[in-house]
């Protein structure tokens, strides 16, 4: 499928997984939370809300990261681009958009009043996401930049069908090929009309988003992450950047640190199983019926023909292969736990 996302709620998707095409999703719509940060001190500002080594980051190269608190909690994850325009490109959740620009601007305004020097700008722009195996086909015709030379988590300022100023960045929410289209919110319905021109191209809901996101094993904010889970809990310590671990100098960070040490009680973990489908809030079972966790998201698999899920269980039964069971409407179905991704990613790498 491809799917690219027009407003809050509209999709774009086209045949791919399992058929001919590519898909295009909206994961954050008209309402993303796009923010650029600009001056002298743009890095230090990120990295004092950030868990990631934004410094080391080429030009236009981008990567995935967790705001934190103090408590290690997750307040939601983003992604932070170093453009080669001097400044930084942060994209976080739109269910999350008021709580993190409280969040910068009132760091903002505590590094001004230290005498730093550092700027944000809340963009207006829209978000189009456009996903699935013919993305770089479908794009590259209304692109003159050799998609080719765009390797994943990096990112390019360029005309799109004859809209300038758009900044097309190689990442997305489905283990696919994809890229998320920043463009003005005056013509984001016509970037998407053109590119469902198409005939590979149409709308997807957030059901398709939903599953494939699953498939790669990818958590949903608000669902699989939140601020009563930290990196350890939720299996995301590789967006530690081993610096920022050395310097401890990230919101939460010892308390982080010490799950690293120690090992958290519980632990997110991937889960198959055949029968009714899992769904979210379903409590986890160990093999004697002990209530060891709650599942967090779950669906049928169109790719595995299987159900699949992720959800948090005690440490002591996060093993893969280990046997448990759901309780699904007051019955105990047997579910295994799996290795993530269900579904092997296919994210576009400069070899």
């Amino acid at each position: 499928m491809l799917r690219a996302g027009v407003g809050a709620a509209v999709r774009l998707a086209a045949p791919g997984w399992g058929s001919p095409g590519a898909a295009a999703r909206g994961k954050r719509g008209y309402a993303s939370g796009q923010t650029k940060v600009f001056g002298r001190d743009r890095i230090k500002f990120i990295e004092s809300l950030v868990v990631g080594d934004i410094a080391e980051l080429k030009p236009n190269q981008g990567t995935l990261s967790l705001f934190t608190n103090e408590r290690g909690g997750i307040m939601d994850d983003l992604i932070v681009t170093s453009t080669s325009d001097q400044h930084l490109y942060v994209v976080s959740n739109a269910g999350c958009r008021d709580k993190d620009f409280a969040l910068m601007k009132n760091k903002v305004k505590e590094m001004k009043a230290a005498g730093c020097d550092v700027d944000l700008e809340v963009s207006d722009n829209a978000l189009l996401a456009l996903q699935g195996p013919a993305m770089a086909r479908v794009l590259q015709a209304g692109v003159s930049d050799s998609l080719a030379k765009l390797p994943f988590m990096t990112s390019a300022v360029m005309s799109v069908f004859g809209v300038p100023g758009c900044r097309v960045t190689r990442c997305g929410y489905t283990g696919e090929d994809g890229v998320e289209i920043s463009v003005p919110a005056s013509r984001a319905v016509e970037l998407a009309e053109l590119l469902l021109k198409d005939s590979t191209v149409w709308l997807a809901g957030l059901a398709a988003r939903d599953s494939l996101r699953l498939e790669a094993g990818l958590c949903l904010y608000g669902n699989d992450i939140d601020e009563s889970t930290t990196p350890v809990e939720a299996s995301l310590i590789w967006t530690l950047g081993k610096r920022r671990r050395a310097a401890m100098d990230f919101p939460g960070a010892s308390i982080i640190l010490a799950q690293i040490k120690e090992k958290p009680k519980r632990k997110r973990v991937g889960l198959t199983s055949s029968g009714p489908p899992i769904r979210q809030h379903m409590p986890i079972l160990s093999p004697e019926g002990k209530a060891i966790g709650e599942v967090t998201s779950g669906c049928p698999s169109p790719c595995l023909q299987k159900n699949i899920a992720m959800g948090y269980v005690e440490s002591d039964y996060s093993k893969l292969s280990t046997a448990l069971t759901v309780e699904v409407r007051k019955k105990s179905c047997p579910a295994l736990v799996t290795k993530m991704p269900f579904v092997a990613t296919n994210y576009y790498t400069v070899k």
